[in-house]
């Protein structure tokens, strides 16, 4: 992995670890089906304008029916499945079990790409773990039927990740990030529409919850996918993936920035394991890179 397709994967962590605050804002308020529905819509519709200013409008419906089910893979399910989980876990267990996409996406990868599982990837995976485990710590929570069955919630969200990234390297190749990312969001509010229209929210809109729901589909959704698409294109899927160790890094971060919170001996250990993992299963390479001539074959653009 390059410095730069690096530097993408933690912005990428960056917007994700704020999707987390964002949902336990507005999910109560409007509801986990609504949240997502608008959502992803409002996600979809700012790629649109994005694309028409651009003058690069994305060619949807060649493969509509290949967005319609790469929008509830990647979207609509796991998306629906974090905010209802979100509503009785705590943020600690949500981001530990968050981590385990890389997991599954090895194992789906390997399953359906043939992808070798390397010893890098063997080791970094249980390593990222254990680091996201020593950031966030162990929360006291009872295990009641509800929370157990929103610790299957976001297993099952982490599984969906993962087929979604591998259905998108095997189904969409040379599809251009912003496609990939209007025809996902798109897909998914129009799979959710039938959902979220029988689920309107009784609660008044607060201006706090009108901000999460607009940061969360702009920047956690529109931006961060079109990071997502272009890593999963030039690093693979379950590289990509791995960007689930530093959610819970960037959530600290915002944590101390926003709420004051306090960083102990155990967080800084927990986050310095999780970069080096995240580091050594992508074996970065820090060395700027040397510029060939212009005369060797097989140059990428």
């Amino acid at each position: 992995m390059k410095i730069t397709e690096f530097s993408a994967l933690l912005i990428l962590g960056a917007l994700w670890g704020a999707s987390f605050l964002f949902m336990r804002i507005a999910s109560p308020v409007l509801g986990p089906l609504v949240l997502i529905d608008v959502r992803v819509m409002i996600a979809g519709l700012f790629l649109l304008i994005y694309a028409l200013l651009i003058r690069r409008l994305p060619n949807l419906k060649a493969k509509w029916k290949e967005y319609l089910l790469l929008g509830a893979f990647n979207a609509a399910i796991p998306f629906t499945l974090i905010a209802t989980s979100t509503l009785h876990l705590t943020a600690s267990i949500a981001a530990i079990l968050n981590a385990t996409t890389p997991v599954f996406t090895a194992i789906v990868a390997r399953i359906w790409l043939k992808e070798t599982l390397t010893l890098r990837k063997l080791i970094g995976i249980p390593i990222g773990m254990v680091g996201v485990v020593i950031l966030v710590g162990w929360s006291s929570v009872s295990l009641t039927f509800t929370v157990i069955i929103s610790i299957c919630f976001s297993l099952l969200a982490a599984l969906f990740y993962g087929i979604g990234g591998v259905y998108t390297k095997r189904v969409f190749v040379g599809e251009p990030p912003l496609t990939l990312a209007t025809g996902q969001q798109l897909g998914a509010g129009l799979l959710l529409i039938p959902f979220s229209v029988t689920n309107l929210p009784h609660q008044p809109v607060t201006f706090t919850v009108a901000i999460a729901v607009i940061s969360l589909a702009i920047f956690s959704t529109s931006i961060g996918y079109l990071l997502y698409f272009y890593l999963i294109h030039h690093v693979g899927p379950t590289k990509t993936l791995s960007v689930t160790f530093l959610v819970p890094l960037f959530g600290v971060i915002f944590g101390v920035l926003f709420l004051h919170e306090h960083i102990s001996v155990g967080t800084i250990f927990g986050l310095i394991t999780i970069f080096g993992s995240t580091m050594f299963m992508n074996d970065v390479k820090l060395k700027k890179t040397v510029k060939k001539p212009l005369c060797v074959e097989g140059i990428e653009k």
